[in-house]
């Protein structure tokens, strides 16, 4: 059986430069800055809120564990949650990271965003403004 999905939105999400807080008891751990941002999809459009993190702790030499946490705000003034959290394989051919993101929502018109299964690809922009490219899919 083939896994289905729709894609139901891309996201351009700007980052600041990196601050290495070091080894810890759970690998080396570096923030990235979440400064902005754009994101669209069917029926939602807005922009990545500044101020959220990635928090991303290699492992060992070929795993990082990856948690993002930050904030959308549609073009009509709601807020949506993030947390996309996923695993880097420095031993993988190419350069696409995948995650599962969660939502946290209103009530209303974007509570779609609570219910199902989400998956997204991630991938670093090398043009522009240091950014993450983020398709977000959700399982049929």
């Amino acid at each position: 059986m083939q896994l289905e999905a729709d894609l139901v939105m891309e996201l351009t999400v700007e980052i600041g430069a990196v601050l290495e807080v070091g080894k810890t008891l759970k690998g080396y751990l570096r923030l990235i800055p979440i400064i902005g941002g754009t994101f669209s999809g069917k029926g939602i459009k807005g922009i990545v809120i500044p101020g959220g993190y990635d928090w991303n702790t290699a492992i060992d030499e070929n795993i990082s564990h990856v948690l993002a946490k930050y904030t959308l705000k549609t073009e009509d003034g709601q807020y949506i949650s993030i947390e996309n959290e996923g695993y880097i394989d420095a031993k993988a051919e190419n350069s696409v990271v995948r995650t599962t993101p969660r939502f946290q929502v209103a009530q209303g018109k974007y509570e779609w965003l609570c219910s199902g299964v989400f998956v997204a690809s991630l991938q670093v922009e090398q043009t522009g403004t240091p950014s993450v490219k983020i398709n977000v899919y959700k399982m049929k």
